[in-house]
């Protein structure tokens, strides 16, 4: 099930998927890509240091964007320099004064080009660094919100540390996820300067300190961004881009993800009256029986949850991601915690499958007693018309660039991210970064040929959104 949103979903996939292709298969009625990384293990062509291919190779453009896109392939090099340095700087989440120094470095490059911009300390008990934010204030075209973050998965403590090119493919800590894509929004804002385009624009830039570990309560840590997209009419967010054998796709969709927790207790006894009125089934077997039935009866087209971690014993506890539990073959067990995530494309469909979980949890055997409770969560970036357009107007840019039509991305290929708290508010399109592999992974790496290229074709659309 569903609803008319998700059948809208369904129509704009298929849509999407009109243009010539190989064939793919159908999964739960959608007709879906899969977005194999195999750019990921293809060889650098030459070792030696090659400028990347201009980004534009037709010339169905105006000759304002014609000189955005020159512009484009003049500085490639100085961006890619620029990269270099942000990479250089560890951020990871934790590391509160890197995710800083990283702002410091792009605070005079926003401010040289107009944007007033500010940095948002975040209070000591979220434990997160806080926000760099740039804005431009006008009257001309639609609002636009650029969303990125400053932070990596690698930690000061990390051996994967530096920045390393080779040709036109360059390693190192967020080259893809998402230092990449922050230097795409910098640069595509740079060449709509160069042309005195970002003149009367509204443009808010939003570069959160902790995405890859959201600091709580979101209501604190997202406040800002939230904000920001009630000022906003359309948001671009630039983690790393995706790419197959046939093609790009865009993303106009993507789950949102939450996590809950099931704590089940029984009636401690020996195991020789297990089964009995009197002793029950314990804790473990219930904890099993309800997770059963959550497979059995709480799947849905677009939904997963996942069951991560299980302890359980005479006593147990979880904390922090971590479990710990005691007991005896033959004791009924008392305790028994599982924890796991839930992820839904739609909001109805997150409240009608906690619903579902809540009532099987609340249909306990005799001499057990559970409860669930769900965590502070990311919410859907449900498919929408708007971001539907959006991506129609993408597509426009792309072929007037003499690039193939981009796809939909189907939404299950893609995780939570910050473009989610912009989506209540404004069209969104997601996944607008760079191109490369092995993100959260060390060798994360950046495909910097076609580096220009995105750049570019940020700016002609923010161009043309704006104008």
């Amino acid at each position: 099930m569903v609803g008319r949103a998700g059948a809208a979903y369904l129509g704009a996939v298929q849509s999407a998927h009109a243009v010539k292709e190989p064939p793919v298969p159908k999964i739960a009625g959608v007709c879906i890509a899969v977005a194999a990384l195999a750019f990921a293990s293809t060889p650098v062509q030459s070792r030696a240091q090659q400028p990347p291919a201009p980004a534009v190779q037709a010339q169905n453009l105006s000759r304002d964007e014609r000189r955005i896109a020159a512009w484009v392939d003049a500085h490639v090099e100085d961006a890619i320099g620029f990269l270099e340095r942000t990479v250089n700087v560890n951020s990871g989440t934790l590391n509160l004064a890197g995710v800083r120094d990283v702002a410091g470095l792009y605070e005079p490059e926003f401010a040289g080009i107009g944007f007033t911009t500010r940095w948002i300390p975040m209070p000591d008990s979220v434990r997160r660094a806080g926000h760099f934010f740039a804005e431009r204030t006008g009257t001309r075209g639609k609002r636009v919100l650029f969303i990125g973050h400053l932070d990596t998965v690698y930690e000061a403590d990390s051996p994967f540390q530096r920045f390393v090119r080779e040709g036109n493919r360059a390693s190192g800590p967020g080259t893809n996820d998402m230092k990449g894509g922050n230097a795409v929004i910098l640069y595509a804002l740079k060449a709509l300067q160069s042309i005195g385009a970002l003149e009367g624009t509204r443009i808010i830039v939003a570069f959160t300190g902790d995405e890859e570990s959201v600091g709580r309560p979101h209501e604190v840590s997202r406040r800002d961004l939230v904000e920001a997209a009630r000022r906003s009419d359309v948001s671009l967010e630039y983690e790393t881009a995706v790419r197959d054998t046939a093609g790009e796709f865009g993303t106009v969709a993507r789950r949102g993800a939450t996590g809950w927790r099931l704590e089940v207790t029984g009636r401690t006894a020996h195991t020789s009256g297990i089964f009995s009125r009197g002793a029950g089934s314990g804790a473990i077997f219930e904890a099993a029986r309800i997770l059963h039935r959550f497979h059995d009866e709480a799947r849905e087209q677009y939904v997963t949850f996942s069951a991560g971690l299980i302890v359980g014993g005479t006593d147990a506890a979880i904390m922090a991601d971590r479990g710990t539990a005691e007991g005896k073959s033959n004791v009924v067990p008392h305790t028994a915690i599982v924890t796991g995530d839930l992820r839904t494309l739609f909001p109805e469909q997150e409240q009608r499958v906690r619903d579902k979980m809540r009532a099987i949890v609340a249909d306990h055997l005799p001499q057990t007693s559970a409860q669930i409770t769900f965590a502070d969560g990311y919410p859907p970036m449900a498919p929408t018309p708007g971001n539907r357009r959006l991506f129609e107007m993408l597509n426009v840019v792309t072929r007037d660039m003499g690039l193939p039509a981009m796809r939909v991305l189907p939404p299950e290929q893609r995780g939570a991210s910050d473009a989610s708290f912009a989506a209540p508010y404004t069209d969104v399109l997601s996944g607008l970064g760079a191109y490369g592999g092995s993100a959260h992974a060390p060798g994360e790496w950046i495909d910097l040929a076609t580096f220009a290229r995105q750049v570019s074709r940020t700016a002609i659309l923010v161009y043309r959104l704006t104008r």
